[in-house]
Parts: structure tokens; sequence; C-alpha cells
């Protein structure tokens, strides 16, 4: 199996290895490196990951078959050797192999020669860390990259997410009904200067904390002092939401190179910044984005706790404990329940906590406590204990025992819907996952999969469903899928799985250009709208990535995934949804306002029959919510110069109101446009005094 011409090569590539330091290898001989280290380590009855007997985790050494005489040892396991010898490797890919190089060119080849983990099942992932020094020279596992970006994986994914998020970033109006919340409540305190209490309009918004409010609020100031744009502007107050998605792409790629290797990190990062619910979220001026980036900061952290507690340094520990603190000032426990679950999970499972000493609990946790308590002090103080009574009796409960808003949903709720919130990168987590479970020995894998289940159970059990609330989970299942497609030996599921995952790509995919077709003839009357873009970059993109797929191309239809969706996303978030004008009927409103009745004060006008946070937002928080027509018809009876909007569902109140007050009224303009939130047609009559 092992002829001259793979002879010659192994000589070429220990003479070329011979002038580099083992301390900083290139990844070519990373992989050498990092195959005689698992080797050896193995040999000595240590485990390369933890670098602890083998017994300790096996329940005994279990049988061990002497390395062979030969430069190149990788450990690879029984099953392994035993898939090596019966049949041929797979087609040698780029972006499986790990970029080229002599090692990898023999590995692709049929290499015979294995080291064994005793009774361990063979693992999947990276067992060492892989180098993560510069390539000397273009590493082929980053696709069609130009060279330049390459070099540069952080730039490259910043660049790949802002293409992926910038279009319709400024184009979309504010959207109902938390982004528009969300950007009223940090508007007003912008223009009150209390930055402790949440209010929109008149209504205290008693359900998150502060955290995102501040962000938003910074942004704010910024880009008026730059006079980039104003506080009337959505835009703005998305900025955290770039910014944080940026800060959890960054995130997996750093910490997950110590997970499943440098190029399966990348791999990874890349899938999570082209999820379709992590660039809805970009989009939108909430708490997820940014809860996401503290929570792939916190977890990465913790899983160099886990895998190398011996190296966790006070520094990393304070870090740990402050991004947690940080993620309950975003959204209070979510943050932190998922470190924990996955702490209590790896415990009983490992049977031990050795890593916890590392975290250094006893001052760590007064240390989290210390970061988010004085806004909890302060807020409560303020509201006499309304926050806390309001946010845990109301609205943490409420979401925990019923579907709050309408938002319920049954048990299998996010596995059912993961398909279209990770498109377009699901299908390959999917694939992935039977052989991930088949390799949760592995401690990086173990570490991946306490990230997930636990959290994902308790997620599950929640009432309220909203396909957001797995997102902090993401990171972890993107790299459990990217390490599977950059394994050369990997497991394989049945064809019959592999076909339901590509299938399901294909529908979301279609699905996607369908629905946007149909929105135009729907809201627009246009059959041959922006709409009829997205076919064709959805059909280009389930061609192109199916076909690397059939050709056992695995990481590389990931890749092209990730890239592909970038026209497609542009199509539908700035040819197609920026110009359903019937969606946005606030910023209609206030411009009929504005044409209609110039200098009209928030406070002197009313609204009924669309009495959404957008409304508030597009006119100002001063702006009067009002129930019935009844109440339209006082409200206006109240003052000379109001304005009041009626909705059509409300205009016989109204009528009928206006005349038992003897009230001359005289209508100025009309809105019509589609509630989204409410799923129905809605036509807004503007009316005033007629006298």
């Amino acid at each position: 199996m092992g002829g001259g011409a793979e002879q010659q090569q192994l000589r070429r590539a220990e003479a070329e290895h011979g002038a580099h330091r083992p301390g900083r290898l290139p990844p070519q001989e990373g992989l050498q490196h990092r195959i005689q280290r698992a080797g050896a380590a193995q040999h000595g009855g240590g485990d390369p990951v933890r670098r602890r007997p083998v017994a300790r985790r096996d329940r005994g050494p279990g049988m061990r078959l002497p390395l062979l005489p030969h430069p190149v040892r990788p450990a690879i396991g029984r099953q392994g050797v035993e898939r090596l010898l019966e049949r041929p490797m797979p087609q040698q890919d780029g972006i499986e192999q790990g970029g080229g190089g002599a090692t990898g060119r023999i590995l692709g080849g049929g290499c015979h020669e294995a080291a064994l983990y005793g009774r361990r099942h063979r693992p999947m992932l990276v067992r060492p860390p892989m180098h993560i020094s510069a390539p000397s020279s273009p590493d082929r596992s980053l696709g069609a990259l130009p060279e330049a970006l390459q070099r540069r994986p952080r730039l490259a994914l910043v660049l790949l997410c802002l293409a992926l998020w910038l279009p319709g970033f400024f184009t979309l109006p504010a959207t109902d009904r938390d982004e528009s919340r969300f950007a009223q409540a940090t508007k007003q305190m912008v223009e009150s200067g209390d930055y402790v209490r949440i209010r929109v309009g008149e209504e205290e918004r008693n359900k998150k904390p502060a955290g995102i409010h501040w962000l938003q609020a910074a942004s704010v100031h910024l880009v008026e002092a730059a006079q980039l744009g104003t506080r009337r502007d959505i835009w703005p107050y998305r900025l955290p939401s770039l910014l944080g998605g940026i800060l959890a792409v960054l995130a997996t790629f750093h910490w997950g190179r110590s997970l499943v290797g440098r190029r399966a990190a990348f791999l990874g990062a890349a899938m999570l910044a082209s999820s379709l619910v992590l660039v809805a979220e970009a989009h939108i001026a909430k708490t997820d984005a940014a809860l996401l980036a503290t929570v792939a900061a916190a977890m990465g952290l913790f899983s160099q706790a886990y895998l190398r507690p011996e190296r966790f340094t006070a520094r990393q520990a304070a870090g740990f404990w402050l991004v947690l603190g940080a993620s309950v000032l975003l959204k209070g426990p979510v943050g932190p329940m998922v470190p924990l679950l996955a702490g209590i999970t790896l415990a009983i499972a490992d049977r031990g906590a050795p890593w916890l000493r590392a975290l250094r609990p006893g001052w760590g946790l007064p240390l989290m406590v210390a970061a988010a308590a004085p806004w909890f002090v302060a807020i409560g103080i303020a509201t006499d204990g309304r926050f806390f009574e309001q946010a845990v009796g109301g609205d943490m409960l409420s979401k925990i025992g019923s579907g709050e808003e309408k938002h319920g949903g049954p048990p299998g709720f996010y596995l059912l819907s993961f398909a279209i919130a990770a498109f377009p990168s699901a299908w390959i987590v999917l694939t992935a996952l039977p052989a991930a479970w088949r390799d949760r020995l592995n401690p990086p894998t173990r570490v991946l999969l306490a990230w997930v289940v636990p959290s994902w159970l308790v997620f599950e059990a929640v009432q309220t469903k909203l396909p957001h609330y797995t997102l902090p989970l993401y990171p972890a299942l993107m790299l459990l899928g990217a390490a599977w497609a950059m394994d050369p030996l990997r497991h394989m599921p049945p064809r019959w799985w592999q076909r339901v995952t590509l299938w399901l790509f294909g529908l979301v995919a279609l699905g996607l250009a369908v629905a946007a077709e149909a929105a135009c003839w729907v809201m627009l009357q246009e059959p041959f709208g922006g709409g009829l873009l997205v076919l064709p970059l959805a059909a280009l993109l389930v061609w192109l990535v199916a076909g690397s797929a059939r050709r056992g191309a695995w990481g590389r239809a990931g890749l092209l995934g990730a890239l592909l969706a970038v026209p497609l996303y542009a199509a539908v978030l700035e040819a197609v949804v920026p110009r359903l004008e019937p969606l946005w009927i606030a910023p209609r409103l206030a411009a009929t306002l504005a044409a209609r009745s110039p200098g009209l004060l928030p406070g002197e006008f009313g609204i009924t029959g669309h009495s959404e946070p957008s409304v508030l937002f597009a006119i100002g928080g001063e702006a009067r919510l009002l129930r019935t027509g009844t109440e339209a018809a006082q409200f206006l009876a109240g003052g000379t110069g109001r304005v009041v909007a009626v909705g059509n569902r409300a205009e016989g109140d109204f009528e009928h109101e206006a005349t038992t007050l003897g009230l001359s009224v005289q209508e100025i303009g009309q809105v019509t446009g589609f509630n989204y939130t409410r799923g129905r047609w809605v036509t807004l009559m503007l009316f005033r005094r007629g006298d």
C-alpha cells in the first residue's frame, strides 16, 4: 500500500519540515506534528486532549497496538483503521483534506498505519488544537476566496458578515413589534436623560434589563455627533445588533480553533454568519444578536477551562464572569443558563468537574453579580419594585407557562423549524448530528454537545416559542457540522437521511423564492416584481451546493452555501422587502400627517385600529394609542388642532360618538396597509375637527 512514490513524498516532506521550529509550524506541518503528538500521548497511556489516562474515561486501558515504524502516525481509532482497510479514502477535496501539503496528499491517498485510542470510538473532531499560524501558501480549504483573505480569516469573516447583513440595513423601516418597542424606549431615554427606567410612550416597559438600551443610546449619540443620521432614523439603533453578530462570528472562529481546528472553525463561523435567523437579527434593533456574542464568548472560555483547566488563567476566568454579567444586563438569566446547564451536564456525564476550580467561582460569581447589580438596585428603587414583579412574575413566568402574544408552539417546534432558521447550512448540521453523537466521548465534541442539548430541551419545554430563542446554541451546532464536513474519515449517515436533508435544503430555498414572488403579487399586484430575481439565485445556490455534496465535497458545499447566500439575501432584503409599501404603515402615516397637517405635535395625535409601537417611533412617544372609536371621538373633542386616525373596524363607533357629542369632523386623508402582526388589511382614516 505504500509505494516508492509515497516514500519519496515522505522524505521530501520530512526535509521541508525539519527546517521549522516545532513551536510555530505551518498548517501542513502542524498536521503531522499533531498526529505524532497524538500518537505519542496515546502510546504513553495519555489522553491527547486533556493529557489524562485513557483508562479514566474508558473504564479500562483497552487493547493497544504498537505504533508502526512510519513517520506518519494518524490517531484515527479502530473503526477508522477498519474503514481504511475495507475501502478507499474519499476523493480528496481541498477543504476536507486540510489544504494540501505532502502529508495531506498521503493521508488522502490511503494511509494504512494508525495508533488507537483504546476502547474509545474514533474522534470526529481534531484532538489537540490545530496550529493557528498564518499559512505560508494559499489554503484551498477557504475555497474561492482571494489569497489576501485566506491569510486574514478574521477580515474575511467580517467582510462576509457585512456583505450578508448590510443589504436592507439602512432601507428597512422599523418593524413591529419588538424592534419598535426597543428603539422607542431607547429614544425616550436619549430625550429624557433617564437611563434607568424603561418606558414606551406613557407605559413602563418592565420586562428586560437596560443593557441593550444603553448600547443603542451610545450608538445614537455617536451617529448624531458624526452627523451621519438622527434619532428619528432606525438604523443607528440597529448598530449594536450588527456589531454583536460580528463579534459572535469572530468568537466562534477564535475559540472554535481549539475545538475543531482552524479550517473547520472558519467554515463554522461562515455558516453561522449566513444563518437566516442571524441575518434577520442583525437587521433588528433588539437584544438577541448582542446576547449571542456574550454567550459565544462565555462558552468559548468555558470550553478552554474544560479542555485545559491547568492552563486557564485568572484573566480568562474574570473575562468569563464579566461576559456573563453583561449577558444578564442584556436578557436576564438566559445568558448564564447556557454555561450552567452545560456544566451540570458535563459534571454528570464525566462523574466529576475538575474544570470548575479553573473557573474560580469563589470570586467569579460575586464579580458577575457586581457587574449587573447596580442597575437592578437602581431600577428597583425607581419603580418601587414593580420591575421585578412584572419582569419575573409577568414576563418570564408567562413565557414559561403559556404562549405569550400567541407565540406558543408544541415541543419539537425548534427541531422542525431548524431547516428554515439555520438555512443555508442546516442540512450540513442535520447530516452531521448522528456522527457527532457517536463521537460524544471525544472531549471537544462532548463540550459542544453539552452546549446544545440541555438548553435546547429547556427551550422546547417553554411554552412561548420564537425561532430566535435557540440562537445562542447555533455556534456549537455550526462547529459540529463544520467539523464533520472537514473530517476526511467522516462517518456517513444513511443515504435516505442525506437525501432528506438535501431535499429540505432545496425546499427552503424554493420556499424563500416563492414567498418573495408571492409577496410582490399580493402586496403590489406585480407578477414580475423584484421577487422574480430571487428564484434564479435560489436555484443557483441549490444546484452548486447539491453538486458539491454529491461529489463528497461537503466542506466546499458549506462554504459555497454561505457565499451564495449573499446575492440571495441581498435580492430579498434590498430589492423586495423595502418595496412592499403596504407593510410599512407607520412611515406612510407619518408622511401623510406631515403633508396634511404640518407642524402637528405628537401629543395632538391619537390613533385607534393600529396601535402598534412603530407608530410611536415614527410620530413620537407622546402620541396617544386609543383602544376604541369612542375614545378616538372623545380625544378629538378634547382640544382644537388635534388629529385622530381611526381604523375601518372602529369607524362606526367613532361616528356614533361624534354625533352624540355634536362634533363636526373632517377627513383629511387615508392610509391603507397590511398589519402583518395581526395578519389583516387595515385602512386608517385621518380626521380633524370641522369647526
